[in-house]
């Protein structure tokens, strides 16, 4: 991954989107294709779209099952300025805030933004090393980078596997090849492609299904 300083400028950007609400819109496919041309219509530039994938409610049992995706962006919009955008997107697709990892019509996290740390390195291992339960209890009121979870969910890192294996975590030290290397088998079984007839955002945004790997 394209890597630059700590403002976020000319950063490449990973984001995840999810959803398993069908909403005004029929389906979570419908809402994260409305989230990847929200994108396309900002100052962003889009790089790269995964492939869609149904996967399990997290945590079990919370909800129908979910649709996920992930894209590649470059930008020079800073950090904070990238989170309010997809926040944005999230309230026009008509996203409610009501429940934490509840169910959504549309949900997109900003995984990554070049190499950043933010707002610190100690900030960060606190969030990572948060136990579950106080995880599903807390919020930070601060933007964490990269995102303190992205390394053990596999409906992360399946997506993000199509567009950016070789990207690697500035505090981990890890690639996300790596990382998903160790997700448990039967996690990585109940992660399923979507037929592209269905889902291929790709295709019509005029990138290769599966992204092109420029990371």
């Amino acid at each position: 991954m394209q890597t630059s300083d700590k403002t976020g400028n000319c950063n490449r950007v990973l984001i995840a989107l999810g959803g398993n609400l069908g909403g005004q819109m029929d389906s979570p496919v419908a809402y994260l294709q409305f989230g990847i041309d929200q994108i396309l219509q900002s100052m962003v530039e889009l790089v790269a779209i995964s492939r869609f994938y149904r996967t399990p409610a997290f945590p079990p049992g919370s909800g129908p099952e979910f649709v996920n995706a992930a894209v590649l962006c470059k930008t020079d919009l800073c950090p904070n300025d990238l989170l309010a955008m997809l926040h944005r997107i999230e309230l026009a697709a008509g996203r409610l805030r009501s429940e934490r990892w509840g169910p959504r019509v549309l949900d997109m996290d900003l995984l990554a933004v070049g190499d950043c740390v933010l707002p610190d390195a100690d900030a960060f291992r606190r969030w990572h090393d948060l136990p579950l339960d106080a995880q599903m209890a807390q919020s930070p009121d601060e933007l964490i980078l990269p995102h303190p979870r992205l390394q053990e969910r596999g409906f992360v890192l399946v997506p993000l596997m199509d567009i950016a294996p070789d990207w690697r975590h500035p505090v981990l030290q890890e690639t996300i090849a790596e990382m998903h290397a160790r997700l448990p088998v039967s996690e990585l079984a109940e992660i399923t492609p979507i037929d592209p007839e269905i889902a291929g955002p790709g295709a019509q945004h005029g990138l290769s299904w599966a992204g092109k790997r420029s990371m």
